[in-house]
């Protein structure tokens, strides 16, 4: 176990993880749930409609969980000053880490928008679902500065020890994005198009409103808000790290629905649902991944390696508490979870032993998702981009063999419990050390 609290002193540092996780979890689960009401509106126009909408959705949500680094990067950046007591200079990073989120957001517009067609064509779907794909494509790539702001702000705030105003936002953002969804395609008849216009204004105004809060602690601490190129480089390299990170992580992912895709429409079908049940829980598990990278950003900041070592143990306990707990209540629901998804014998056949797994990795997940959130906030990222990548290779080969065995569904998802066990043992050995307890601003 990653250091160990003084005896009685871990409960010390419960009311603030669960401060910082209990918003957290609540703005994690607010962006799926509402990501139905527009599933479910856009649903009104018919299959080709919601077929488009999962096409382009599947394109925007990887462009922007690609530059997720803008939100972690920034919360370790920004933690780490309010650590060692120097707000202004916190907020002077946030603001460069909006700078650099309103770049690359505009570079993806500029980019995304003229080659929407290409980005649409590897799906394979019919002429006219692409080209309603298209469209909602083309109008929400206009808002992705407006996104990417939103991945900043968020980061800037979690750095400076706030995830309610995270929370508010969210919840508010997406209930504005359903009802202009509701507005623009039921009451003035404009179609997929009415979807993506909604989705745009409503993160503009997402966007706007951490804006406004970011700078009134700026004006408030006299910070200025030109972007300072040296801050703007260090954020852009400290995120190319996690960038690096997240894809090794998306190709995985990928690599197990492709394979998964070979086995039949049955398998795939029980992956896809199994692989949505374990979504949900990882939202879960993310909220005291967050307070993770929040709290570790600030001790290490203010030079508190008792304070990180006792905190990181702490935090380990919850997550591995909370995987217990939910591999418990997955394993209660099993039974009636395929009939959620109307899924028919074949289906449910496979998701039933599957689902076994996906609880078993609970723990397992728990304490990834924390350590890889304590190791954000440490500024270990170029660690977390080799350890993801490592952990990439250790399933290659496990995958490699389902395929060349032609082993069922269970077989596939013991391969991703061989990549969580790799991931658990490089991050473990990690926190063991001292590598990354660097102190300081």
């Amino acid at each position: 176990m990653p250091g160990t609290a003084p005896k009685g002193g871990g409960r010390v540092h419960d009311r603030e993880i669960l401060r910082l996780a209990i918003p957290a979890f609540g703005a994690l689960v607010a962006e799926p749930l509402f990501l139905l009401a527009d599933y479910a509106i856009v649903g009104r126009l018919g299959t080709v409609a919601l077929g488009a909408l999962g096409v382009a959705g599947t394109v925007l949500t990887t462009l922007v969980n690609l530059c997720v680094f803008l939100a972690y990067a920034t919360t370790a950046q920004v933690a780490r000053r309010i650590g060692a007591g120097d707000r202004r200079e916190a907020l002077r990073w946030g603001i460069d880490g909006l700078w650099l989120a309103a770049a690359i957001g505009i570079v993806l517009a500029v980019l995304g928008v003229p080659f929407a067609p290409a980005l649409v064509e590897p799906f394979g779907a019919s002429p006219e679902l692409a080209a309603e794909a298209v469209t909602y494509l083309r109008i929400s790539l206009l808002g992705t500065p407006a996104m990417l702001l939103v991945l900043a702000g968020t980061g800037v705030l979690r750095g400076l020890q706030d995830t309610l105003t995270p929370l508010v936002v969210s919840i508010a953002g997406f209930t504005l994005n359903a009802a202009l969804n509701a507005w623009f395609v039921l009451g003035l008849g404009w179609g997929i198009a009415g979807s993506a216009w909604g989705t745009v204004i409503a993160q503009v105004l997402s966007a706007a409103a951490y804006l406004v809060v970011v700078l009134r602690g700026a004006r408030r601490e006299g910070v200025p808000l030109r972007p300072r190129l040296a801050g703007v480089r260090t954020s852009g390299a400290a995120g190319f790290a996690l960038f690096i990170r997240t894809v090794g992580l998306r190709v995985v992912l990928a690599l197990a629905t492709a394979v998964a895709a070979r086995m039949g429409d049955a398998p795939v079908a029980a992956h896809g649902i199994a692989f949505q049940v374990w979504t949900l829980l990882a939202y879960a598990l993310d909220a005291i991944a967050i307070a993770g990278q929040a709290i570790t950003g600030r001790t290490l900041g203010a030079g508190d390696v008792a304070a990180t070592r006792a905190a990181t143990a702490r935090m380990v306990t919850w997550g591995i508490g909370a995987g217990v707990v939910f591999g418990v209540v997955l394993c209660v629901a099993r039974p009636w979870i395929p009939g959620l998804f109307d899924a028919d014998a074949a289906v449910t056949e496979e998701l039933l032993a599957v689902l076994w797994l996906v609880a078993l990795l609970q723990p397992v997940a728990g304490v990834v998702f924390v350590l890889d959130g304590v190791l954000i906030g440490a500024g270990d990222q170029r660690f977390l981009a080799w350890a993801q990548v490592a952990a990439a290779v250790a399933f290659l080969p496990a995958v490699l063999l389902v395929v060349v065995l032609g082993t069922g569904l269970v077989s596939l998802w013991v391969a991703l419990g061989i990549w969580m066990i790799a991931r658990l043992i490089a991050l473990s050995a990690r926190a063991r050390g001292t590598a990354w307890l660097v102190t300081g601003a």
